[in-house]
């Protein structure tokens, strides 16, 4: 064998195969370490979830708040704040997320999704939306920093449309800004009319699967190479056998 591997073509081929392990190595580190993310995430996510509710820390402290971690608020909805954030799934339908402005007893104003609605017709179509409660309500919220949109994306939307919940935005299509640096993802529905927002599904199992396949491919790499080896090794030797046999007669 050991003259077989010096010839060109050989140490070209295990050089591919070698090449082609340590790429399958890198790869599958890779998605290990997303599954570590993964699951860090999933623990952080669960234990925020079952966290008890605090009271909204001052704004020094919110910028340093996990997300999802759940906290208790009392105030009020301003009259006119009513937004709709577009393209938010919920078992698989397309709908919004119903938002409202909520003046808290400190003075502060912090946006809260109250619940999800589908979508009716097309996407620009603006559905028919719960009123805002009256009176000084107290709920429970998960926090959430905002997302960063562009607000140049906001043109052309419906009235009370948003395309996400971004305060410039926000404050585009209702003149409402918030004075927190995020906004509440309400536990429970104040209306009927109203699907709670459930907590996104993070699970690490696809990330260790992918690790594995990759590993499994290494394997077969090096397997198929052997393969190969030994039987273009033993084809002369064979075919050497078969001259050396004595013709019939």
């Amino acid at each position: 064998m050991l003259p077989l591997l010096r010839t060109r073509r050989w140490l070209g081929f295990t050089a591919l195969v070698i090449g082609s392990i340590i790429a399958f190595g890198i790869l599958s580190a890779w998605q290990w370490s997303r599954a570590e993310q993964h699951r860090a995430e999933r623990l952080g996510l669960l234990a925020a979830q079952a966290s008890a509710p605090t009271p909204l820390p001052g704004d020094d402290s919110l910028r340093d708040l996990a997300p999802w971690h759940r906290v208790s608020v009392t105030g009020r909805y301003l009259a006119g704040s009513t937004a709709l954030a577009r393209l938010r799934y919920r078992d698989g339908r397309n709908g919004f997320w119903v938002l409202g402005a909520l003046e808290l007893a400190d003075g502060r104003t912090a946006w809260v999704s109250r619940g999800w609605i589908p979508a009716e017709g097309p996407a620009t179509n603006v559905p028919a939306t719960p009123a805002l409660p009256a009176g000084e309500v107290t709920l429970v919220g998960a926090w959430q920093p905002y997302e960063d949109e562009d607000a140049d994306r906001q043109a052309g939307m419906p009235a009370g449309m948003v395309v996400g919940i971004d305060p410039d935005v926000l404050r585009i299509a209702t003149s409402v800004r918030s004075t927190v640096p995020g906004y509440l993802q309400a536990a429970e529905a104040d209306d009927p009319a109203l699907l709670p927002v459930t907590a996104p599904q993070v699970d690490e199992g696809r990330n260790i699967s992918y690790a594995v396949q990759w590993l499994l491919f290494a394997v077969v790499a090096i397997i198929g190479w052997w393969v190969f080896l030994r039987r273009e090794a033993r084809t002369p030797q064979e075919a050497e056998q078969v001259t050396e046999q004595p013709a019939p007669r």
